[in-house]
């Protein structure tokens, strides 16, 4: 069939590469193999590539067949490939037992003289048998026959027809009965569910009240429901999710071929039991994944206490552009693998070595609609980093799939194996998983990593394979490797002042006493002195004001960048001791503390009154023996203030100075050690003391200078030393003596 027209071909020349055409009119035209496999509107003819059977159907596959019919057609393979080759394996490397027979032998025999002995073989079996395998009618065309179709279709074209014979459909099913049907289907689509019986007296209901002039017979109860559940599917899903599953879809389907299209975000509890850096005790922590949807690859991750937030949201998109460095306990197997781009260019472009995995800058970010995704400041984010925003249909995880399924591998491949696994739900959980988790969050956090690096980004993909290579052995470092021939790669790594850019901004005025306020703390430092009282130079919606950065992990510090040489600076709390030594608080803690402020009728006039508060609020001054006392609850907000802050300070820039004193963080390198709840509980007894006394010495500005002490005096000249004469010479006068 060419350009519609139906075209025979009357000769080949082979040896020119060419056809000669004839048309049904007599028409003849000569054009070349190539035209022919090159033009959009040539295909063969269906009178004569198909079948009877394969009329007006699409073509048959392998797993059409069940199973007792495949094993037939395997044993019916066998024998062609007997008649072919004289082995029934078809390779003469793994003969059988007395194999070839000297009747299927090539070497002594023809292929009319093997199809022949075939067809006398098969006639010989027993009559029963032979129905059984399908052999009871098999001629020397049907021999030929089935070899044409092996060659064509492989093992289904030793397949009989029959066994894939075309359905009848439903004739009971007139055009009456189907309008009444996907009318009911509208219906009941809106409505709470219904059985199947309340369907069928719908559709009578339907029938009777719309075709009134007319005599419809409906089908009985079995054929509407066999039917309906062709047409809808087995209807045991929620019907809630049936009508989100129904929502048009605004922008269609999005065709992935490249990395970093399209990134997949989601959250979920871990499976695993692990032990918080404060207490040591057993916490559940939350994952969140950043998985990219063409190459399977996992670009990033985070564990955090309790759930996750905005911030931790930003940084992940932060930790997808950035390359990950290599960590101490890596060998040179899991250093960055990829060819095209040699390790040592990437090295010296971030600054360190770098691990085999995948970064880039995220085009497209498809998240689900919790409320950690739909949040105004994610948005800017996702603005700054300049992805495009593409939300799942509510109540769908089959539109991020990719990312679901990801959590059932992991937890098959690495959370079933750990100690402490929890199991899916509370009926599959062990006896005592808080008693087995051993891992703590630091160390749950560089095994993940690693499992990621060395096995996840190396795992065979299966039935994930690209579609231009269905049947090919891909990983997701092979298809990141194949994107550099196909698409090239753009090595884009974000500066280090991104960090500040990815915070909530607060638009503020400058105080020309007291600083910023930002949500109720006060914040003042060195870098503001230039620019106390005055205006700032911002036009639009928010002129005059100045942009503050907020870290909701840990609030003892904002950050400010000057106009003039755009380097950011920390202003930290007025409210915090003279040395700077401090317990660390978030967003949540703050909010507590300015509720039970109010609520006792305070009205501190600076911030330094706060911290008394805020370290009760805490609980830092209850003494070792209650600790035990305070309740589980407590205690994670303790350990999770603890991680936000230890999380904050591995994320800002290296070109702050390691040795900060407002952090409860140790930094040496790039390993984070958080506080134990024993040095928490003296870093707080401190600042309080610290407190108490700088308030001391407010209050006496001239404190009075001491007496010296006794013997001082004598000590600071010589004793054998003769005192001065006293009299004085005598004088003339009435005073003379």
């Amino acid at each position: 069939m060419l350009d519609g027209t139906e075209w025979t071909v009357e000769r080949r020349e082979p040896e020119l590469g060419r056809v000669q055409l004839v048309a049904v009119d007599g028409t003849r035209q000569r054009v070349s193999f190539r035209f022919l496999a090159n033009h959009p509107a040539c295909r063969p003819s269906s009178r004569t590539t198909s079948t009877g059977a394969d009329r007006g159907r699409q073509s048959k596959t392998l797993r059409d067949l069940e199973s007792g019919k495949r094993e037939l057609a395997a044993f019916r393979l066998a024998h062609l490939l007997e008649v072919a080759t004289g082995f029934r394996s078809g390779d003469p490397l793994r003969p059988g037992p007395v194999e070839p027979k000297p009747e299927y032998d090539p070497a002594t025999t023809t292929l009319t003289s093997r199809r022949l002995a075939k067809v006398a073989e098969l006639g010989a079996m027993d009559r029963c048998e032979a129905k059984l395998l399908g052999l009871d009618r098999v001629s020397y065309r049907t021999l030929i026959r089935w070899d044409q179709k092996r060659e064509e279709h492989g093992l289904v074209g030793c397949a009989d027809d029959r066994w894939l014979r075309a359905s009848g459909g439903h004739p009971s099913i007139t055009e009456e009965v189907r309008e009444a049907i996907f009318a009911v289907r509208q219906e009941t689509l809106h409505r709470s569910k219904v059985t199947m019986r309340t369907r069928e007296r719908m559709i009578h209901q339907y029938v009777r009240e719309t075709f009134r002039d007319r005599e419809v017979d409906v089908p009985c109860y079995n054929t509407l429901r066999t039917v309906w559940h062709e047409w809808f599917g087995p209807g045991g899903s929620r019907q809630r999710y049936v009508r989100s599953g129904e929502l048009p879809e605004k922008n269609g389907h999005v065709l992935v071929h490249r990395p970093g299209q399209v990134v997949a975000l989601d959250t979920t509890v871990l499976p695993v039991m692990v032990r918080e850096s404060v207490f040591g005790e057993p916490v559940k922590v939350h994952l969140t994944l950043a998985m990219d949807v063409h190459t399977r690859s996992l670009c990033a991750f985070r564990l955090t206490l309790v759930s996750d937030t905005s911030v931790d949201v930003a940084m992940l998109l932060r930790d997808v552009m950035l390359p990950l460095p290599m960590r101490d306990d890596w060998g040179e197997d899991l250093e960055w693998p990829y060819p095209g781009l040699p390790a040592a260019v990437v090295a010296e472009f971030a600054g360190h070595k770098v691990a085999g995995l995948p970064f880039f800058a995220p085009e497209t970010v498809t998240t689900d609609h919790g409320s950690v995704y739909r949040n105004h400041h994610l948005v800017e984010v996702e603005r700054v980093v300049g992805c495009n925003i593409l939300p799942a249909r509510v109540l769908r995880p089959t539109d991020k799939q990719t990312v679901e399924r990801a959590f059932g591998s992991i937890r098959s491949l690495l959370f079933e194996q750990l100690p402490g696994y929890t199991g899916i739900d509370a009926a599959d959980r062990g006896a005592d998983p808080e008693g087995d988790a051993v891992l703590t969050i630091d160390e749950m956090e560089h095994l993940i990593a690693t499992w990621i690096v060395s096995v996840w980004q190396r795992r065979r993909l299966g039935e994930y394979a690209p579609s231009w290579d269905p049947g090919g052995d891909h990983s997701p470092n092979t298809l990141f490797a194949a994107s550099f021939a196909q698409a090239g790669f753009a090595m884009d790594i974000p500066s280090p002042e991104l960090f500040y850019e990815l915070l909530p901004a607060h638009y503020v005025g400058i105080d020309a006493r007291r600083g910023v306020k930002i949500r109720d703390l006060w914040y003042d430092g060195p870098a503001l002195a230039d620019y106390r009282g005055q205006r700032s130079t911002r036009g639009g919606r928010h002129k005059g004001k100045w942009v503050i950065r907020r870290d909701p992990r840990d609030r003892r510090r904002v950050f400010f960048q000057d106009p003039l040489t755009h380097c950011w600076h920390p202003l930290e709390w007025t409210g915090l001791p003279p040395d700077g030594q401090a317990p660390a608080f978030g967003d949540a803690r703050v909010r507590e503390l300015m509720a039970k402020v109010r609520a006792s009728g305070m009205q501190p006039k600076s911030d330094q009154e706060l911290l008394p508060v805020l370290l009760e609020l805490i609980g830092l001054r209850a003494p070792v023996s209650g600790w035990k006392s305070l309740r589980k609850t407590e205690r994670t907000e303790h350990a999770r203030e603890m991680t936000q802050a230890a999380a904050a300070q591995a994320d800002r820039p290296p070109q702050e100075p390691a040795a900060d004193r407002t952090a409860d963080v140790v930094e040496a390198g790039a390993v984070v050690t958080s506080l134990r709840w024993s040095q928490r509980a003296r870093q707080a007894e401190h600042s309080i003391d610290t407190q108490r006394r700088h308030r001391r010495e407010q209050a006496v500005r001239r404190r009075p200078t001491p007496p010296p002490a006794l013997g001082e005096s004598s000590g600071r000249r010589d004793l054998f030393l003769l005192p001065e004469d006293d009299e004085e010479e005598p004088h003339d006068g009435p005073h003379a003596r």
